[in-house]
């Protein structure tokens, strides 16, 4: 897997991944995300993908998986994340509370690698709730 990062100005850079995508980054927060806010974008997206493949296998009927990801940084420098908390907003209908709790803690315990990568320096909790349709 590779990734290029091209700085545009100021602190704006723009990333290409391996696939040809590509993402911008400002470290000001002014144009774009900062590389600390997609690093959490990627835990809440790495994890959600795994949500909603594991309640579609269980034939749950899903309209919506929202993934509300929350971060505490280390006051001093570098300001690393000391806490992540991953909370996930399932929304259909009839969806089992066991389907959904099996699907995050799978995400969790097993397959989401940006969160298992993280959680050798990072404290990461989950939570979920389910909102009928």
């Amino acid at each position: 897997m590779k990734a290029t990062v091209n700085w545009r100005e100021g602190l704006v850079f723009d990333a290409t991944s391996g696939s040809g995508h590509g993402v911008t980054m400002d470290g000001n927060k002014v144009d774009a995300a900062s590389p600390m806010e997609l690093v959490l974008m990627a835990a809440g997206g790495c994890s959600s993908v795994d949500v909603v493949s594991i309640l579609e296998k269980a034939r749950q009927q899903v309209s919506g998986v929202r993934c509300e990801v929350n971060g505490e940084r280390a006051d001093a420098v570098p300001a690393v994340f000391t806490k992540v908390h991953l909370h996930f907003v399932v929304s259909g209908h009839n969806v089992a509370e066991k389907h959904v709790e099996r699907a995050v803690a799978l995400s969790a315990d097993k397959y989401c690698s940006v969160a298992k990568m993280l959680e050798a320096s990072v404290t990461i909790t989950h939570s979920y709730s389910i909102e009928e349709e």
